[in-house]
Order: C-alpha cells, then structure tokens, then sequence
C-alpha cells in the first residue's frame, strides 16, 4: 500500500486508486500527491486483490473517490485465459462497484475502446452499440457492465485507447529499442486510433474525479483519448522525428503481415462529446501530446541511442 499526503483540509475528498504499482496509476499518484488538500490512497495488485470481495469492501471503506487502474492487460494472453482475464476486468471492477454503492463513493473504472468492433469510419460516440472482437475486450465490457449495473448514479468509465509512457515498456519504447537495432522498422499502417500519453490521462482523470465528487459531473461513460487520429505506423514516424531519426527508417505493413493472437478493430477513433456536460475540455491532440512526452519525461530521452541523441529530441539532429 502507497499513502501519499494525508494533511487533507475540510471538504477535499479522499481518493483511493487501485493499480498504483502501473504506469497509470503511478501517474495517478503523481497528479493527486501534487495537491496539498488530497489526502490519497494507492494500493498495488500485492496491497489489494480486487477479485476478493472482502479485501475491496475493506479498502474503499473510508474513501470518496476511488480510480480503479487495475486490469489484466495482456491482449493475447486472453484469449487462452478469458475466464482470468474477467474475473480482473469483470468481477474484481463489479467488487469495486459494490463496495463504493456500500459506502457512497465514486467510483472511476479506466476501459478501453477494444470494446467496439473498429468497423467503423467515423468517431465512436459513448452511447454508439458495443461488439468486441476479442477476449481482452469481452472481459472490459463485463467491467462498464457492473458499472452501470451497480453504480448508475455514481459509476464513471473512462474508456482510453493507446497508452503510453512510464517505465513500462510501451510502443515509444519499443520504437526506439527497435532503432538502435535495426535499419528499417516495419509498423503496421491500417489500424487507426488516439495515441494517449498516461500522465495527461491521470490529470483528466482527477478532473473528473473532482468534478463528480461535487456533484458536478453525471455518471455514465466518457472517453478519455487523445484529440485527432492516426495509425500506428504514422505514429512511429512522429516517434523518429522526435528522436532526431530519419522518419524513412519507417516502412508501412498490412495486420495481416504482423498476425496476433488477438484480433485488433481497424478503427478505434473515440469522440469526446460527454467532457462538455462535466464541465471539462477533452484531451489534447495527440500530437501535442506527444511533443509534451518527450519535452518531459527523462525516460524516454534516456531510450534515444547516444549515437543520435539531441539537445531538443525534436525535429532533425543538430
């Protein structure tokens, strides 16, 4: 268990984040131990096992806003494992929402868009029909189910897509591991998403949590992606550009040359309308975001080889 501050002035909430060990929930921790009136609880998947009842009842005891940031998130793994995978994502988040409808808090469950089946061409709205095309996204909606099952007064879904950041490995890091290793990089250029840095998503996410802790916010789903679009491919040129690589190094493949286990949507374009009715401005474009990353995160200028490392990691070497 990670406490973080616990001077809290009259009238601020205390916040209770599960997952606190992953890339997210560290940036969660972050965020909120910034504020000097939040008094913040952070528990790993060591400190609380969300699959047993109990421990959950124990720990949202007390707390106002809870922010579950635990999940299975290994996609292919699930689906040999779609039972273990739901019993995370689906009865751990239906604990968790019986636990804060017990004791009347918030609750914050992060998703995902593998929820929706990609086949589409224009941005997915937050009430626009589900249909997962995999295990991984079957075990998620079992989670936005309790939530709006258990919760439909005070349960939010935040639905984010493309993750990045941390010390986790992530797409950015393996493009610049891939780098120092090869002379071309074959990235696939027909899946279109919002490419999210993890720490800009935490900050919404305490928005939010803010927001509804005062009543300000109506439940129901939201969609906590980046502005804009593109595909993993252009993303990994961007990625280059920002290393002082040479964008060219970059070479476009079909899914169907790079099969996974899981199936992936095409199309995982989100739409940011609900933002409006908290109060709240939506994400940045995920170009900015992108810029911001590698502006301020020491580990990603450590993951740009030596040999063509700049003083401004942006645009081409000096």
């Amino acid at each position: 268990m990670i406490a973080v501050n616990h001077r809290r002035p009259a009238g601020f909430a205390r916040w209770l984040v599960t997952g606190a060990s992953g890339a997210l929930g560290q940036e969660l921790l972050r965020a909120l131990g910034a504020d000097p009136g939040a008094e913040v609880t952070g528990v790993s998947r060591a400190g609380l096992d969300i699959t047993d009842s109990a421990a959950v009842q124990d720990a949202v005891a007390g707390h106002d806003v809870v922010v579950n940031a635990a999940a299975w998130t290994n996609v292919d793994a699930a689906e040999s494992a779609e039972e273990a995978a739901t019993e995370v994502n689906g009865t751990g988040v239906r604990h968790l929402a019986g636990a804060c409808s017990a004791s009347g808090a918030k609750l914050l469950h992060v998703s995902t868009d593998y929820v929706f089946p990609g086949d589409g061409c224009v941005p997915y709205s937050e009430d626009d029909p589900v249909g997962p095309l995999n295990a991984y996204g079957r075990s998620k909606l079992a989670g936005e189910s309790a939530v709006a099952e258990v919760l439909p007064r005070h349960g939010y879904v935040i639905r984010t897509a493309w993750l990045y950041g941390g010390k986790e490995r992530n797409f950015i890091t393996t493009m610049l591991d891939l780098a120092t290793r090869r002379e071309t990089v074959e990235v696939v250029d027909d899946q279109h998403g919002q490419p999210t840095w993890n720490r800009a998503l935490a900050h919404k996410l305490v928005e939010l949590g803010g927001k509804a802790f005062e009543g300000e916010a109506p439940a129901g789903i939201y969609h906590g992606t980046a502005a804009g679009q593109t595909t993993w491919y252009e993303l990994a040129r961007s990625i280059f550009e920002h290393a002082g690589l040479d964008p060219q190094r970059i070479q476009p493949i079909s899914s169907e040359a790079f099969p996974q286990r899981a199936k992936r949507p095409a199309f995982s374009v989100l739409s940011h309308d609900r933002w409006a009715s908290a109060g709240l401005l939506p994400l940045q474009h995920w170009g900015t975001q992108l810029t911001d990353a590698f502006d301020q995160l020491p580990a990603l200028r450590a993951s740009i080889p030596d040999a063509v490392r700049t003083d401004r990691l942006t645009g081409t070497p000096e």
